[in-house]
């Protein structure tokens, strides 16, 4: 018999409760009851980005809400700052090229975490940028941003901030009113522990005057729209009854657990998986991790995408490889959402085991051991 488990750094598993919401019969997206899912939500959303600002649901995943902050706040020919730091990052450049901005790249090598002072440089060298926008945990590596030192730099010029908290939010604290942050975008898949197919956005003051001037074409991600529908808790267009709900729930659970211990766990587990991995021998790829996923570079002779496939195909337990050009050389525990302790070592077992099966030597149950300790030693 064969268990499957999903150690992913997106989609993420999801608890039964939050899959049964979905399997609830259906409502009419235009009804109070909807309306209130949608209130529910609201509230649940504002604690998760640390704002009082409204945070508005999307249907479509974490790359709509990307879509919706650059065609929102950017015009032709504006000036957009974008953070190459990972395959994330490499989108934020993607999107703005889309919408015809003057795309300044700033490459940074995967891995790397972007800094207060290459914000302060750039946007001396370019003050006429109007949006920098920067990811907060790049998925594709791992590394952390200090937004809140970013956002202190962007908070003293015109330029607004727009940052990825896809993979952060719900993993680690986000601040958006008190750091300085101008746009956020969330998804649903990650730390909160819902299926894919839901993205979030939010906007400060300072940005409404950018998005309510801006010529990019909009329809479906108009946030004007947004807004004006939101005051009623609609949505736009038809809203995504079952996976509302879903979210809904999943934002019931989260508060009944506590942010401040659900940020707890998921250090905690972070620390016990990058330990393990370097207790047998391995290297992490970012200088600053983050909570949500660890990247761990294969050892050398062994592709990454081998353990993956043997780990997903033989053993029921899925990780990720590497992406662009890191594709075979690292492999990518996720550790976000609905993971406990004791998932945890499923995942540590599964990795030594295919690592010895794939020809890597190293003492034999010294990672699972470590994990234990630190999990579980009071």
């Amino acid at each position: 018999m064969k268990k499957n488990y999903m150690f992913t750094p997106g989609p993420t598993m999801v608890p039964a409760e939050v899959l049964l919401e979905e399997a609830q019969p259906l409502i009419h997206h235009r009804t109070p009851q909807f309306s209130e899912v949608l209130r529910e939500i609201g509230e649940g959303l504002k604690e998760l980005f640390g704002t009082s600002e409204d945070v508005y649901l999307i249907t479509g995943s974490g790359t709509a809400a990307m879509e919706a902050a650059v065609a929102n706040t950017c015009s032709p020919n504006d000036t957009a700052i974008c953070v190459k730091s990972g395959k994330f990052g490499e989108r934020w450049a993607e999107l703005a090229e889309a919408y015809r901005c003057n795309v300044v790249n700033f490459d940074l090598e995967w891995g790397k975490s972007f800094t207060a002072d290459q914000a302060e440089k750039l946007l001396q060298q370019h003050p006429e940028a109007s949006v920098l926008c920067v990811t907060h945990s790049e998925t594709s590596t791992g590394a952390l941003t200090d937004i809140e030192r970013i956002a202190k730099v962007t908070s003293r010029t015109d330029t607004l901030l727009i940052v990825d908290t896809i993979t952060s939010i719900g993993v680690h604290a986000v601040e958006m009113d008190k750091w300085g942050a101008d746009v956020m975008v969330g998804g649903s898949q990650k730390g909160c522990m819902v299926p894919p197919g839901l993205s979030f956005i939010a906007a400060s003051q300072r940005a409404w005057s950018t998005i309510e001037a801006a010529t990019s074409p909009r329809y479906y991600l108009d946030m004007r729209a947004m807004r004006k529908k939101w005051s009623e808790f609609q949505t736009p267009y038809t809203g995504p009854v079952s996976l509302a709900r879903a979210l809904r729930k999943a934002l019931h659970m989260m508060r009944a657990e506590g942010l401040e211990n659900i940020y707890e766990r998921h250090a905690r587990l972070a620390e016990a998986v990058r330990e393990s991995m370097k207790a047998i021998g391995l290297e992490l790829l970012p200088e600053n991790p983050a909570n949500g996923l660890t990247s761990v570079l294969a050892p050398e002779g062994i592709d990454s995408g081998e353990l993956v496939s043997k780990m997903r195909d033989e053993y029921g337990v899925t990780i990720a490889g590497g992406q662009g050009h890191l594709k075979g050389k690292i492999f990518r525990i996720g550790h976000m959402g609905y993971i406990s302790k004791e998932d945890l070592l499923v995942c540590i077992s599964a990795v030594e085991r295919g690592l010895q099966d794939l020809g890597y030597a190293f003492e034999f149950g010294s990672a699972v051991s470590l994990t234990q300790k630190l999990l579980f030693e009071k």
